[in-house]
Protein backbone atom coordinates (compact mmCIF):
# COMPACT_ATOMS: atom_id res chain seq x y z
CA UNK A 1 0.00 0.00 0.00
CA UNK A 2 1.45 3.38 -0.96
CA UNK A 3 2.18 6.02 1.66
CA UNK A 4 -0.44 8.71 2.20
CA UNK A 5 0.77 12.11 0.96
CA UNK A 6 0.19 15.03 3.32
CA UNK A 7 0.46 18.73 2.50
CA UNK A 8 1.54 20.56 5.67
CA UNK A 9 1.39 24.37 5.65
CA UNK A 10 2.77 25.93 8.85
CA UNK A 11 4.63 29.23 9.19
CA UNK A 12 6.18 28.51 12.61
CA UNK A 13 9.60 27.12 11.61
CA UNK A 14 10.08 25.05 14.77
CA UNK A 15 6.63 23.45 14.72
CA UNK A 16 6.81 22.96 10.96
CA UNK A 17 10.11 21.08 11.17
CA UNK A 18 8.89 18.93 14.08
CA UNK A 19 5.67 18.07 12.23
CA UNK A 20 7.58 17.21 9.07
CA UNK A 21 10.06 14.92 10.83
CA UNK A 22 7.38 13.22 12.94
CA UNK A 23 5.03 12.49 10.03
CA UNK A 24 7.86 11.07 7.90
CA UNK A 25 9.00 8.95 10.86
CA UNK A 26 5.44 7.60 11.15
CA UNK A 27 5.39 6.51 7.51
CA UNK A 28 3.72 9.41 5.71
CA UNK A 29 4.99 11.37 2.72
CA UNK A 30 4.97 14.95 3.97
CA UNK A 31 5.48 18.18 2.01
CA UNK A 32 6.14 21.21 4.25
CA UNK A 33 5.34 24.76 3.15
CA UNK A 34 6.01 27.94 5.14
CA UNK A 35 3.12 30.12 3.96
CA UNK A 36 -0.22 29.91 2.16
CA UNK A 37 1.10 30.95 -1.25
CA UNK A 38 3.78 28.26 -1.19
CA UNK A 39 1.13 25.75 -0.06
CA UNK A 40 -1.13 26.69 -2.97
CA UNK A 41 1.75 26.35 -5.45
CA UNK A 42 2.65 22.87 -4.13
CA UNK A 43 -1.01 21.76 -4.14
CA UNK A 44 -1.39 22.68 -7.82
CA UNK A 45 1.72 20.68 -8.78
CA UNK A 46 1.04 17.42 -6.95
CA UNK A 47 -1.76 15.13 -5.67
CA UNK A 48 -2.29 14.82 -1.92
CA UNK A 49 -4.41 12.64 0.38
CA UNK A 50 -4.82 15.33 3.06
CA UNK A 51 -3.92 18.94 3.90
CA UNK A 52 -2.93 20.15 7.38
CA UNK A 53 -3.22 23.95 7.41
CA UNK A 54 -2.30 26.55 9.99
CA UNK A 55 -4.95 29.30 10.09
CA UNK A 56 -2.82 32.38 10.87
CA UNK A 57 -0.16 32.63 8.15
CA UNK A 58 1.53 35.37 6.12
CA UNK A 59 0.71 36.00 2.42
CA UNK A 60 -2.35 33.71 2.46
CA UNK A 61 -4.18 32.51 5.60
CA UNK A 62 -5.30 28.91 6.09
CA UNK A 63 -9.00 29.58 5.51
CA UNK A 64 -8.31 31.29 2.16
CA UNK A 65 -6.03 28.43 1.13
CA UNK A 66 -8.64 25.88 2.25
CA UNK A 67 -11.33 27.55 0.13
CA UNK A 68 -9.08 27.51 -2.93
CA UNK A 69 -8.18 23.85 -2.39
CA UNK A 70 -11.85 22.83 -1.99
CA UNK A 71 -12.76 24.55 -5.28
CA UNK A 72 -10.29 22.28 -7.08
CA UNK A 73 -10.56 19.10 -4.98
CA UNK A 74 -13.74 19.24 -2.92
CA UNK A 75 -13.19 15.94 -1.12
CA UNK A 76 -9.60 16.52 0.03
CA UNK A 77 -9.67 16.15 3.84
CA UNK A 78 -8.42 19.24 5.72
CA UNK A 79 -7.29 19.54 9.34
CA UNK A 80 -6.89 23.11 10.61
CA UNK A 81 -4.26 24.08 13.18
CA UNK A 82 -4.82 27.19 15.27
CA UNK A 83 -3.41 28.96 18.32
CA UNK A 84 -6.92 30.18 19.13
CA UNK A 85 -9.93 28.23 20.31
CA UNK A 86 -12.56 30.66 19.06
CA UNK A 87 -16.10 29.60 18.19
CA UNK A 88 -15.89 31.85 15.11
CA UNK A 89 -12.87 29.92 13.80
CA UNK A 90 -14.63 26.59 14.26
CA UNK A 91 -17.74 27.82 12.43
CA UNK A 92 -15.64 29.28 9.60
CA UNK A 93 -13.76 26.00 9.27
CA UNK A 94 -17.04 24.07 9.13
CA UNK A 95 -18.36 26.32 6.37
CA UNK A 96 -15.27 25.62 4.28
CA UNK A 97 -15.64 21.88 4.88
CA UNK A 98 -13.00 21.14 7.51
CA UNK A 99 -12.70 17.50 8.53
CA UNK A 100 -11.08 18.31 11.87
CA UNK A 101 -9.73 21.14 13.95
CA UNK A 102 -6.94 21.05 16.54
CA UNK A 103 -5.84 23.82 18.90
CA UNK A 104 -2.18 24.52 19.70
CA UNK A 105 -0.43 23.31 21.73
CA UNK A 106 -1.35 19.73 20.84
CA UNK A 107 0.33 16.36 21.20
CA UNK A 108 1.77 14.75 18.08
CA UNK A 109 0.08 11.49 19.11
CA UNK A 110 -3.34 13.19 19.07
CA UNK A 111 -2.73 14.67 15.62
CA UNK A 112 -1.56 11.27 14.35
CA UNK A 113 -4.75 9.58 15.61
CA UNK A 114 -6.92 12.19 13.90
CA UNK A 115 -5.01 11.83 10.61
CA UNK A 116 -5.34 8.04 10.73
CA UNK A 117 -9.09 8.19 11.51
CA UNK A 118 -9.83 10.56 8.62
CA UNK A 119 -7.72 8.61 6.12
CA UNK A 120 -9.42 5.36 7.17
CA UNK A 121 -12.84 6.89 6.45
CA UNK A 122 -11.88 8.43 3.10
CA UNK A 123 -10.10 5.31 1.88
CA UNK A 124 -13.06 3.17 2.96
CA UNK A 125 -15.48 5.30 0.94
CA UNK A 126 -13.24 4.94 -2.12
CA UNK A 127 -13.45 1.14 -1.84
CA UNK A 128 -17.26 1.00 -2.32
CA UNK A 129 -17.76 -0.82 -5.61
CA UNK A 130 -21.41 -1.75 -6.14
CA UNK A 131 -23.53 0.75 -8.06
CA UNK A 132 -26.32 1.97 -5.79
CA UNK A 133 -29.27 4.22 -6.57
CA UNK A 134 -31.60 5.22 -3.75
CA UNK A 135 -35.05 6.61 -4.67
CA UNK A 136 -37.17 8.75 -2.34
CA UNK A 137 -39.93 11.15 -3.38
CA UNK A 138 -38.84 12.99 -6.53
CA UNK A 139 -35.16 12.29 -5.84
CA UNK A 140 -32.59 9.70 -6.85
CA UNK A 141 -29.29 9.41 -4.99
CA UNK A 142 -26.60 8.05 -7.33
CA UNK A 143 -24.30 6.94 -4.55
CA UNK A 144 -21.30 5.75 -6.55
CA UNK A 145 -21.32 8.83 -8.78
CA UNK A 146 -21.92 11.07 -5.75
CA UNK A 147 -24.82 13.20 -7.00
CA UNK A 148 -28.54 13.55 -6.34
CA UNK A 149 -31.07 13.95 -9.14
CA UNK A 150 -34.09 16.10 -8.28
CA UNK A 151 -36.86 18.27 -9.77
CA UNK A 152 -34.45 21.18 -10.35
CA UNK A 153 -31.66 19.05 -11.83
CA UNK A 154 -28.54 17.31 -10.57
CA UNK A 155 -26.70 18.32 -7.39
CA UNK A 156 -23.08 17.25 -6.95
CA UNK A 157 -22.45 16.06 -3.37
CA UNK A 158 -19.44 16.04 -1.07
CA UNK A 159 -18.48 12.64 0.37
CA UNK A 160 -20.08 13.51 3.74
CA UNK A 161 -23.35 14.67 2.13
CA UNK A 162 -23.37 11.50 0.03
CA UNK A 163 -22.90 9.25 3.07
CA UNK A 164 -25.51 11.12 5.14
CA UNK A 165 -28.17 10.96 2.44
CA UNK A 166 -27.48 7.27 1.85
CA UNK A 167 -27.85 6.56 5.57
CA UNK A 168 -31.17 8.45 5.72
CA UNK A 169 -32.47 7.03 2.42
CA UNK A 170 -31.78 3.46 3.55
CA UNK A 171 -33.90 4.08 6.67
CA UNK A 172 -36.92 5.94 5.21
CA UNK A 173 -39.39 7.00 7.93
CA UNK A 174 -37.18 5.38 10.59
CA UNK A 175 -35.19 7.09 13.36
CA UNK A 176 -31.43 7.33 12.72
CA UNK A 177 -29.58 7.64 16.01
CA UNK A 178 -27.36 10.74 16.08
CA UNK A 179 -24.40 9.05 17.76
CA UNK A 180 -24.63 6.07 15.37
CA UNK A 181 -24.57 8.39 12.35
CA UNK A 182 -21.56 10.31 13.68
CA UNK A 183 -19.57 7.16 14.43
CA UNK A 184 -20.42 5.57 11.09
CA UNK A 185 -19.59 8.61 8.93
CA UNK A 186 -17.13 10.69 10.99
CA UNK A 187 -15.57 7.97 13.13
CA UNK A 188 -16.59 9.42 16.52
CA UNK A 189 -19.33 11.56 18.08
CA UNK A 190 -17.18 14.49 19.28
CA UNK A 191 -18.60 18.01 19.60
CA UNK A 192 -16.71 19.18 16.50
CA UNK A 193 -18.05 16.34 14.37
CA UNK A 194 -21.59 16.88 15.70
CA UNK A 195 -21.45 20.55 14.64
CA UNK A 196 -20.04 19.50 11.28
CA UNK A 197 -22.92 17.06 10.74
CA UNK A 198 -25.46 19.79 11.55
CA UNK A 199 -23.92 21.97 8.82
CA UNK A 200 -24.18 19.15 6.27
CA UNK A 201 -27.77 18.37 7.28
CA UNK A 202 -28.66 22.02 6.71
CA UNK A 203 -27.17 21.84 3.19
CA UNK A 204 -29.08 18.62 2.45
CA UNK A 205 -32.36 20.16 3.63
CA UNK A 206 -31.88 22.99 1.12
CA UNK A 207 -31.59 20.45 -1.72
CA UNK A 208 -34.68 18.54 -0.51
CA UNK A 209 -36.82 21.71 -0.52
CA UNK A 210 -37.50 20.95 -4.18
CA UNK A 211 -39.98 18.27 -3.02
CA UNK A 212 -42.20 19.18 -0.02
CA UNK A 213 -43.07 15.48 0.42
CA UNK A 214 -39.48 14.75 1.51
CA UNK A 215 -38.28 16.15 4.82
CA UNK A 216 -35.55 15.51 7.38
CA UNK A 217 -37.14 15.67 10.84
CA UNK A 218 -35.01 16.21 13.96
CA UNK A 219 -36.06 14.12 16.97
CA UNK A 220 -34.71 16.10 19.93
CA UNK A 221 -32.16 14.22 22.01
CA UNK A 222 -32.28 11.13 19.80
CA UNK A 223 -31.48 11.77 16.15
CA UNK A 224 -33.33 12.43 12.92
CA UNK A 225 -35.21 10.70 10.13
CA UNK A 226 -36.09 11.17 6.51
CA UNK A 227 -39.87 11.33 6.21
CA UNK A 228 -41.40 10.69 2.79
CA UNK A 229 -45.15 11.29 2.58
CA UNK A 230 -47.40 9.81 -0.08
Amino acid sequence: MSKAKLLVVEDDPNLGDILQEYLIMKGYESTLCRDGEEGWAKFKKDKYDMAILDIMMPKKDGFTLGKEIKKVQEDLPIIYLTAKNLKEDIIEGLKIGADDYITKPFSMEELLLRIAAILKRTQKSEEVQALKIYKFGSFELHYDEQFIKGPSGDHKLTSKENELIRLLASEINKLVNRSHALKQIWGDDSYFNARSMDVYLSKIRKILKDDPKVQIITVHGEGFKMVVSE
